[in-house]
């Protein structure tokens, strides 16, 4: 039972590294449409607005690049979806391993 559930986790382990492989460009962050007067909704341009060394940032998108950086931030968020799941199956397997030897 054991060693098939290894098995099983051990292939969700390499569906998971092929995904990644399969990410294009990626970028961290949020893409917000602005307003230079808000009330007024006038003045619309986009900006990224995303965390890197712990140090807010901002990056200001023109307007012909907002569909390349919605489809860079999503894939950043695939990647780290993926990577979560990667970690917790790893402590799993980990776990499953230690329980093996030490019934073995």
């Amino acid at each position: 039972m054991t060693n098939k559930h290894l098995a099983q986790i051990d292939q969700r382990i390499e569906k998971i590294k092929a995904e990644l492989a399969a990410i294009g460009e990626m970028r961290p962050g949020s893409l917000t449409r602005q307003f230079k007067d808000p009330k007024a909704r006038t003045g619309a341009y986009y900006q990224l607005s995303f965390t890197l060394d712990m140090k807010s940032r901002t990056d200001y998108v023109p307007r012909h690049c907002v569909g390349q950086v919605r489809r860079e931030v999503a894939n950043y968020k695939r990647f780290k979806t993926l990577t979560a799941a990667w970690v917790a199956l790893s402590i799993e397997r980990s776990r499953l391993r230690i329980k093996l030897v030490r019934n073995a």
